[in-house]
C-alpha cells in the first residue's frame, strides 16, 4: 500500500496525473490529507482525500508519494506525520517518490545523499549530497524523483515500474499513449 500526502497548495497534475497512472496500474494507493480530508491545490481544485494524517498508519505501507506545488510543498515539510512517513520509509527502505519541489523535503534531511535525484529547476541546493542529472524522472534505489507537472505521468510510470517491472509499465505507457 502506498499514500500520496496532499497538503493544502498542492500542484494538481503532478498529484492526479501520477496518481491516476498508478491506480491504472492496480497498485494499492491512499490519498492522505495534511490536517483535513479537504485540501484545495495550488490553482484552486480541491480533492477529498482518502484519509486524513491521523487516520494514515504504517502498517503495510510500501511508500509515499510528495506531489510538489507552493505552498503544498512548504506544508508537506512543516507537517509532523509526513515527516514521521519520511522516516519510517527511509529506515525501512521503502519507497520515497516526489515531483516538483518536493524533492527537497528528503533532500534538506539528507535522504538523498549519494543518490541521483531531480526536482523542480532552483530547488537543486536544497538535494543535499545528491548527483542532479538533467533528466526528467529519476529512479535510485528506492527514492523516484521528477522535475514536475510536465513530468507527472512519466513519474506515475515510473512507480508503476518499481512496483510491478519496466515491462508491465511500457505496456501501460502505449495504452496511455504516451511518448517517451
Amino acid at each position: 500500500m502506498l499514500y500520496m500526502y496532499f497538503a493544502q497548495g498542492f500542484e494538481e497534475t503532478e498529484a492526479i496525473a501520477s496518481l491516476d497512472v498508478i491506480r491504472r496500474a492496480g497498485i494499492d494507493i491512499f490519498t492522505v490529507g495534511v490536517g483535513s480530508k479537504k485540501i484545495t491545490g495550488a490553482h484552486n481544485i480541491t480533492v477529498e482525500c482518502d484519509l486524513d494524517t491521523e487516520e494514515a498508519t504504517f502498517t503495510g505501507l510500501e511508500g509515499i508519494i510528495l506531489p510538489g506545488g507552493m505552498p503544498g510543498t512548504f506544508n508537506l515539510e512543516r507537517s509532523e506525520r509526513v515527516r514521521d512517513a519520511l522516516d519510517f520509509c527511509f529506515t525501512n527502505s521503502k519507497l520515497i517518490a516526489a515531483i516538483c519541489a518536493a524533492p527537497s523535503i528528503p533532500g534538506k534531511l539528507g535522504m538523498l545523499e549519494g543518490k541521483k535525484a531531480v526536482c523542480y529547476p532552483g530547488f537543486e541546493e536544497y538535494l543535499k549530497g545528491a548527483e542532479v542529472p538533467g533528466d526528467y524522472v529519476v529512479t535510485d534505489g528506492n527514492f523516484i524523483t521528477a522535475r514536475g507537472m510536465g513530468s507527472a505521468v512519466e513519474f506515475g510510470l515510473s512507480i508503476a515500474a518499481f512496483f510491478k517491472g519496466a515491462e508491465f509499465a511500457d505496456k501501460l505507457r502505449n495504452t496511455l499513449e504516451c511518448f517517451r
